[in-house]
């Protein structure tokens, strides 16, 4: 009799457990989805010509954060790209971290390069702070040369997408409309965790950014310039080693 009693009272114990883990679950869920819905995220375009810096403002719901990171992912065109050597001298003077998911060649014009991506973590090992400021530094590649008589070319840079997570909410898939995607889960890329990607982050559509190009219609008269210059030098420079008796 008493080890019925016994078995029946842990059992009821570990029904309250489990009960009580289910109600935190789903409030910890509710109020990531609160905060959610209530994160704005804006974007805006500093200096000029081709080197450019975007700003990244996200605001995050004065609710709970313990325990809630952040993450903005960007998708690069390929007429732009990041210098991996200027992103890590700003190391230090910044507080987030970035991780690029590709190698980045700076000398490649935009017809040769592809777009790429960029993970960007602030307070990598803390939670996320109510207010997220991100400044990326990059750079317009060359163009191909225009024959219809633009002297500009127009890249469109997208919003980032904004990730977030926490280890208390399991059920991730429950926070409709909001999607779960996979991405690294700190930037040294050593694993693999699951964020919630928020929806309707922005009204603006992508901004667009103006960056010049050659005239095509001059590259024969150019490059047959060049070509002569070149050889009217090689001449002199002849001339003036034979009558010098220079070998």
């Amino acid at each position: 009799m008493y080890f019925e009693l016994f078995s029946v009272l842990a059992f009821l114990s570990r029904c309250h457990c489990l009960t009580e883990k289910v109600e935190k679950n789903e409030n910890t869920c509710g109020l990531l989805k609160q905060l959610l819905e209530s994160t704005s995220l804006s974007v805006e375009i500093n200096k000029k010509g081709l080197h450019r810096e975007v700003v990244t403002t996200v605001e995050l719901s004065p609710g709970e954060l313990s325990g809630v990171r952040a993450l903005l992912l960007h998708r690069w065109p390929r007429g732009v790209f990041v210098d991996p050597y200027q992103l890590a001298s700003l190391r230090d003077q910044s507080d987030w971290q970035i991780l690029v998911d590709s190698a980045i060649d700076l000398e490649v014009p935009a017809h040769k390069a592809s777009g790429f991506v960029t993970y960007v973590y602030p307070t990598p090992d803390g939670p996320a702070p109510r207010l997220i400021k991100v400044t990326i530094p990059i750079h317009g590649r060359y163009h191909e040369p225009s024959f219809d008589g633009k002297t500009y070319t127009s890249v469109d840079i997208d919003a980032p997408e904004l990730l977030l997570r926490t280890e208390k909410c399991t059920q991730l898939k429950d926070l409709e409309p909001h999607t779960v995607v996979d991405a690294p889960c700190t930037p040294d890329n050593s694993s693999t965790c699951s964020w919630v990607k928020l929806q309707h982050q922005q009204d603006q559509g992508p901004v667009s950014l103006q960056f010049p190009v050659g005239d095509g219609s001059l590259v024969t008269p150019v490059c047959g310039g060049t070509l002569l210059v070149t050889m009217i030098c090689c001449a002199a420079l002849s001339k003036y080693m034979w009558k010098h008796r220079i070998i």
